[in-house]
């Protein structure tokens, strides 16, 4: 009896192992030419990591830019709707794939944890591009995660968008768990593969936890979340807010799910946003 116990704790763990494993493996994908003045560049964010992305000059000389960080599991076409916004409002745009996704190169996903080094390496590339202009920073779910989890903190920016980000590691596993088997099953299974993150990435759950970050911005920012988000719960939204000391702004969107967040602009986003935006890099 005790053998078949043992066994089938160990089948249970070694199926969320490779569960945890695919959650992880990269998902590349081919990238169509960019539209309008767009240029693909490649980026170095270590000796052993390439990040693709997709560069738009600003109109003007001198004129804000802003980099984009997209979700987990997508690419830089993610924000195409976005940029599109920014750039007709006359924003330089720099766009990436993190590694693991897209035409980045193909390591392993870490939930923001060691994308916080391309966010970085995007930043100061992007900086050497427009020497002297406003940079402005809008990272969704993944790409907040990785703008705030820096290893010397979150990344300084004249103004900082977060959509749809997770508080912290756990509660995003467990959301998702939970929209598809129910809150039972999210509270048994969650554990198993949120403390997998000592073994692949060599940090306990609770360093991959934006909220926590946020708590060290100085930058102005806005927080973005969808009353219909069952990934990042608008209490959650709350929750990365109220933990802010920076100067601030929320906007939770009626009836907005967290896929429509990231690949779209929703018209009770886009006047808010450019307002935010112009507001702190057009002063």
């Amino acid at each position: 009896m005790i053998r078949i116990l043992a066994a089938s704790v160990l089948v249970v763990f070694a199926g969320l192992w490779i569960v945890g494993s695919q959650l992880t493996q990269p998902t590349p994908a081919a990238m169509a030419l960019p539209d309008g003045n767009g240029r693909p560049v490649s980026i170095s964010s270590s000796a052993t990591v390439t990040l693709g992305g997709t560069y738009w000059a600003p109109p003007t000389f001198g004129a804000s830019a802003i980099l984009l960080l997209h979700g987990n599991g997508a690419d830089r076409t993610q924000m195409n709707a976005l940029s599109a916004v920014l750039r007709e409002e006359g924003y330089g745009v720099l766009a990436i794939d993190f590694r693991g996704h897209g035409r980045s190169t193909p390591l392993s996903k870490s939930f923001g944890l060691f994308e916080a080094d391309d966010a970085a390496a995007a930043l100061s590339w992007l900086r050497r591009c427009s020497p002297g202009s406003r940079i402005g920073i809008i990272g969704f779910s993944l790409g907040g995660a990785a703008s705030l989890l820096g290893r010397n903190g979150p990344l300084e920016a004249d103004a900082l968008v977060l959509e749809g980000v997770y508080p912290d590691i756990r509660h995003a596993i467990r959301n998702r768990i939970a929209t598809r088997l129910g809150a039972f099953a999210a509270w048994l299974i969650e554990p198993l593969l949120s403390f997998q993150s000592l073994p692949r990435f060599g940090v306990w759950p609770s360093q991959i936890a934006p909220i926590r970050a946020a708590t060290r911005l100085h930058s102005p920012v806005m927080v973005v979340g969808g009353a219909a988000d069952t990934n990042t719960p608008p209490e959650e939204t709350r929750a990365l807010y109220r933990s802010i000391n920076a100067p601030k702004q929320l906007l939770i969107l009626p009836g907005i799910g967290h896929d429509e967040l990231g690949r779209t602009v929703p018209e009770a986003l886009s006047l808010p946003l450019l307002a935010f935006l112009n507001r702190h890099l057009r002063p």
